[in-house]
């Protein structure tokens, strides 16, 4: 099922454009508009699915993908992101992850810690 008003479900349906770095038959993975750091790309399922609460099964596929994808690229660190509700930063209300490539003392802040709430990292 697609929402005509996502930008997401746009991309999927070939009406809104982007660079497609893979295409499955259930996900596919492009170029962010923002890239975080070089190689940055956001894995997405092709199922409107609001974030990665709401159908776990289609969540399980799309980390699969990003594992796989990460994999075939030699992405490796990384971080792959994602979030629930705008308090957690989402602002595209159809979940996708977000493969961050990292590099030694590339300045990338993670918006936690770990550790006790309201104390700094150590």
């Amino acid at each position: 099922m697609q929402d005509p008003t996502c930008v997401f479900c746009q991309i999927v349906a070939g009406t809104s454009p982007a660079e497609i770095i893979a295409d499955w038959p259930d996900t596919i993975a492009i170029v962010p508009l923002d890239l975080v750091t070089p190689g940055h790309l956001l894995v997405i399922p092709k199922a409107h699915v609001e974030d990665f609460i709401h159908d776990p099964l289609v969540t399980a596929t799309t980390v699969a993908r990003a594992a796989e994808l990460a994999d075939s690229l030699r992405i490796d660190p990384a971080n792959l992101i994602t979030s629930a509700g705008d308090i957690a930063t989402q602002d595209v209300f159809h979940l996708h992850f977000h493969l961050i490539p990292r590099r030694r003392n590339d300045k990338i802040r993670l918006p936690w810690h770990s550790g006790k709430h309201g104390e700094a990292a150590a």
